[in-house]
């Protein structure tokens, strides 16, 4: 009788290690974050739809911010600048509570590099997606010239007053998202918009004890022929990003692998 006891207590002990064992092989959930998305030049909001519902379905709160003279928004271009764009983003971190993890799209790159400038306690995370990251001094517009491999520039089309830039609309799904759904490129055709100009020539101006005291991680988009890998190699290096995860599309990656950015920008926020 001692001995079917004895045998009885083994096989419960035996459950519960096991049971122990494969609850420590599941993978840990990660508490919810804040993340504010910023868009590149020539879109707007809709390009994070997928990904905003991916995080938001797992949890996590997304501010999606339109910058003035985007999407719906109609500020005049001519008062248009990078000061402009970023003051609409450090308004909207400024309204939450906490760190953010703040990711920024092509364009968008110098907006979040601005912003982190001005707020760095309010960014636990600052990542870059197939975007520009300039050091100080330097604007975009000598970013993107110093970019031999881009395909971009011969398809601009500089307004007659020059406050915006056109892209030619036979090359803009080409350039933007070639590897998309016709889906996903009608999506780009329907909310296109020239883009301001003024902007591009403006300068930015980062100190190490802000801009260089934020973690920052890079997704490289390995297909892009907006910003060439080249370049966003050169300005990885140029900024020391250590974290970099480079996936296999075009410039609009969440537009056409949404599911791998939304994966990747909670794995950068763990």
């Amino acid at each position: 009788m001692k001995k079917t006891i004895s045998s009885l207590l083994s096989a419960v002990l035996a459950v519960f290690a096991c049971s122990s064992c494969a609850k420590s092989d599941e993978p840990t959930i990660s508490k919810a974050n804040t993340y504010v998305l910023v868009h590149g030049a020539w879109q707007a909001p809709y390009v994070w739809d997928a990904v905003r519902a991916d995080l938001e379905s797992k949890g996590n709160k997304v501010i999606v911010v339109e910058l003035p003279g985007h999407g719906s928004d109609h500020t005049p271009t001519h008062t248009l600048s990078l000061d402009v764009y970023t003051n609409k983003v450090v308004e909207a971190i400024s309204k939450t509570d906490g760190k953010v993890i703040l990711a920024g799209h092509s364009m968008g790159g110098m907006v979040v590099t601005n912003a982190a400038e001005k707020i760095p306690a309010k960014i636990s995370k600052l990542v870059y997606i197939g975007a520009f990251v300039p050091a100080s001094g330097q604007n975009l517009g000598e970013l993107s010239q110093s970019d031999p491999d881009s395909k971009l520039g011969a398809q601009l089309v500089l307004s007659a007053d020059h406050l915006t830039l056109d892209v030619k609309r036979e090359a803009l799904t080409a350039l933007f998202i070639g590897d998309g759904s016709q889906a996903a490129k009608d999506q780009v055709l329907a909310h296109y918009r020239a883009e301001p100009s003024i902007p591009f020539g403006d300068k930015v101006t980062l100190t190490d004890a802000n801009f260089g005291s934020v973690e920052k991680a890079y997704i490289k988009t390995t297909q892009d022929v907006v910003i060439s890998p080249g370049l966003q190699d050169k300005m990885i290096a140029t900024a020391s990003i250590k974290a970099v995860y480079p996936v296999n599309t075009s410039h609009s990656p969440f537009l056409s692998q949404p599911r791998t950015i939304s994966d990747l920008l909670i794995k950068i926020a763990q």
